[in-house]
């Protein structure tokens, strides 16, 4: 079975039909808002917003379900580490120390750093959502059409495009080169040890970079044979006309933004929302 992971489908529904550029301006205000502020109420509200995105997006759990293991796994790791070499940093945040229970005398779990490390960990678990929606929704040859209609070089913005596409045709040549070695009795299996398992997966990364430089070529002859890069300007065969749906969503996603700032500067007065201070 082909992944489809970061593979473009495209379907007809409100977050496909936004332009590339309005998707990407989209993602940096709620990123932003996320980065910005540190109150768990306000980034729980970009969460359950970026997951309303995702249901109405009709995105295939496919084409996200290896990404979202890797993320569980890093934010799992994340959470653990963060506790272990600083346990009392929410402490220092807050200025107040409310104890739950002990493992020893460096190790005490607290009311402040739970409060710390669950704000962080939905940070990160509110940007993922947000980023895998603009990669899978958005057509590469549409969003490049679109920065150049902000004024980016067309050459870097087909470099962009280029790059879109590169991601699942790599993963499609992994998989096409993986069968084949193991066609050939190449075991990738947990019956092998680790390092013969890596020893084989080197096997399969050697000739994924010699296909990966061949199509590089090819793609880079067939582009001079056009004469790509002759001319200052170029059309582009995918229009990237601003629509009334692409104002409102930047004025929906700027509210958003604008929204984090005045709750840390006139209701918080910090980045931090300090429940512990009465």
């Amino acid at each position: 079975m082909k992944t489809k992971l970061f593979d473009f489908i495209n379907r007809d529904n409100l977050i496909y039909n936004l332009s590339g550029i309005t998707k990407l301006i989209c993602f940096f205000l709620l990123t932003g808002s996320v980065m910005f502020i540190f109150d768990i109420r306000y980034i729980a509200f970009v969460v359950l917003f970026s997951i309303f995105i995702y249901k109405i997006s009709e995105i295939e759990f496919d084409q996200i379900r290896l990404m979202l293991c890797y993320v569980a796994l890093f934010l799992s790791v994340n959470f653990v580490l963060t506790f272990i070499f600083n346990p009392m940093y929410g402490t220092k945040i807050y200025g107040t120390v409310h104890e739950i229970f002990r493992f020893n005398g460096r190790y005490i779990v607290t009311k402040e750093q739970l409060l710390y490390q669950l704000t962080k960990l939905l940070k990160y678990a509110s940007v993922v959502p947000l980023g895998m929606i603009f990669f899978l929704t958005t057509n590469p040859s549409e969003f490049a059409a679109s920065l150049n209609r902000i004024k980016l070089n067309y050459k870097a913005a087909y470099t962009v495009s280029l790059t879109l596409r590169y991601f699942p045709d790599m993963l499609r040549n992994y998989e096409d080169i993986s069968l084949a070695q193991q066609s050939r009795g190449l075991d990738l299996s947990k019956k092998e040890k680790f390092a013969t398992r890596v020893k084989n997966t080197i096997n399969i990364l050697v000739p994924l970079v010699f296909s990966a430089l061949d199509k590089i070529e090819t793609a880079s002859n067939a582009m001079d044979l056009r004469g790509f890069g002759k001319h200052k300007k170029r059309t582009w065969y995918v229009p990237a006309n601003i629509k009334k749906i692409d104002i409102c969503s930047l004025v929906l996603c700027a509210i958003i933004f604008i929204g984090s700032v005045c709750i840390t500067v006139f209701i918080n007065k910090s980045r931090f929302w300090n429940p512990f201070v009465i």
